[in-house]
């Protein structure tokens, strides 16, 4: 009996060839591949010159800088560094009290 290449019921026939699918792009888990990720992420963040800031807000406030944010079409990151700087602009031009 010959082998058909449309015949895929008979696995011992086609246990050399390669079969389809998703290769597989990274040898390492997972897990160590975020961490890799997240070195090299700091890693260029420190490159370019920035600083880690965290902050809690209330919901309210936060849901307030998400939608001003999309309004903008800005992320809220980028949000709060203008808001941050247009703040530092006006305090440091004016007068002492």
């Amino acid at each position: 009996m010959a082998k058909q290449n449309t015949d895929r019921t008979t696995i011992d026939l086609f246990a050399t060839e390669k079969r389809a699918g998703r290769p597989k792009t990274n040898p390492l888990p997972r897990k160590e591949q975020l961490r890799v990720n997240k070195r090299n992420q700091l890693r260029r963040d420190r490159q370019k010159g920035l600083k880690r800031v965290e902050l809690k807000v209330e919901s309210s406030l936060f849901e307030a800088l998400n939608e001003l944010a999309s309004g903008k079409g800005v992320s809220r990151s980028e949000l709060i560094e203008q808001v941050l700087r247009e703040y530092l602009t006006v305090s440091t031009t004016e007068p002492q009290r």
